[in-house]
């Protein structure tokens, strides 16, 4: 069997590739095809077993195109249609950007793992638009309406759908009109241990872009006046840097032995945005630390209130303080070795376990 695996950029390890990752371990032979990707930090994620080739859209040959990706968006669906997959008999796309509109032989079997449909042109699109450049605000109106015809359209083109949380799988029943199986993505519990001594702060960890409101947890914790440590990178640092108090650090980008430590001295992890899932949650569990996330989305799946983290239910400084305050107060307490275990149930060999069970399923109906 001859298996190719689309996804839609890879230039950094975050949950989308660690999927890959996965779905390669598992079809070792399989080849990867992607816009566009730093072939390096690809091959350093894949493991030793991968004999397939690395194919890439013309999307990659394009000026400034590691760089500059995001704004050949409109000619991704192009690009993914000239891919030629008559030699493939199981096709699996990974998809939030996009990749699951690939053209397949009429045999071939075509499973979608769904991350998210598309955020921005979707239910994040008013949002997106509102902290925009002018120039975007005028242009993408257009190309997002025919972004989300061909979206729509190619969702047809996926025999079998997977999305990683039931909030993900009820999107793609209200955009695509489609059901999906739920299979949580992989995460690495075993990497992580909960027998260190819990420090006094706590950890917000993400992508610093307004969705995930970082802003949030350090406003809270500028009230608050605990010491709170900041980690990732990207268009808010600076301003959030510039507003953060004595007892609130902003640390950048780290690697992830540095990110290891952190997550396992914790006294626990905010997380105050609206994931599809959310893997930081589970990583932080696996580290015995208790998780105080903002219930919705992905975070009602994985985060178990008063059992292995609080939720608070308004994205609000005064709602996030109470939580945090609940903690400080004592009204919970949490078991580090039960949290860990816990998280063992979103290990990878699960994942691989379940994604191989569905495509031996649907194989050959």
């Amino acid at each position: 069997m001859k298996v190719a695996i689309i996804h839609y950029w890879w230039l950094s390890n975050r949950g989308g590739e660690a999927v890959c990752t996965a779905l390669v371990e598992l079809f070792p032979d399989a080849d990867l095809f992607l816009h566009v990707c730093n072939e390096d930090v690809v091959r350093k994620a894949l493991p030793v077993e991968f004999t397939g080739q690395i194919k890439k859209t013309f999307i990659s040959r394009l000026p400034w195109a590691q760089k500059q990706y995001q704004k050949y968006l409109p000619f991704m669906p192009l690009a993914l249609e000239q891919l030629d997959l008559t030699a493939y008999d199981l096709i699996i796309s990974s998809e939030s950007g996009p990749a699951k509109g690939v053209i397949t032989r009429p045999d071939a079997l075509h499973v979608c793992y769904c991350h998210s449909p598309m955020r921005y042109v979707w239910d994040m699109y008013h949002e997106y638009l509102s902290t925009a450049g002018r120039v975007v605000r005028v242009l993408f109106p257009l190309v997002a309406h025919w972004l989300r015809v061909w979206d729509r359209l190619s969702a047809d083109r996926v025999d079998h759908f997977i999305a990683n949380s039931s909030f993900v799988a009820k999107r793609i029943k209200k955009f695509y009109r489609r059901d999906a199986e739920v299979i949580f993505p992989p995460v690495n519990s075993s990497e992580f241990s909960h027998e260190q001594e819990r420090g006094d702060f706590y950890l917000c960890l993400g992508q610093l872009v307004p969705y995930k409101r970082a802003d949030l947890a350090v406003d809270a914790f500028n009230q608050l006046g605990l010491p709170l440590i900041v980690v990732g990178e990207g268009a808010l640092y600076e301003s959030l840097k510039s507003r953060a108090k004595s007892n609130v650090t902003l640390m950048g980008r780290q690697p992830f032995p540095v990110i290891k430590d952190l997550l396992e001295r914790c006294r626990g992890l905010i997380f105050p945005g609206m994931e599809d899932f959310g893997i930081v949650p589970v990583e932080a569990m696996a580290a015995g630390a208790p998780v105080i996330a903002f219930a919705k989305g992905g975070a009602l799946e994985t985060v178990i209130h008063g059992q292995t983290g609080v939720h608070f239910h308004e994205q609000s400084i005064k709602s996030l303080i109470e939580a945090v305050q609940h903690i400080e107060a004592g009204e919970f307490c949490f078991s580090p070795p039960l949290l860990h275990k816990y998280a063992a149930e979103f290990d990878k060999a699960i994942f691989k376990q379940r994604v191989k069970e569905f495509i031996e399923k649907n194989l050959g109906k």
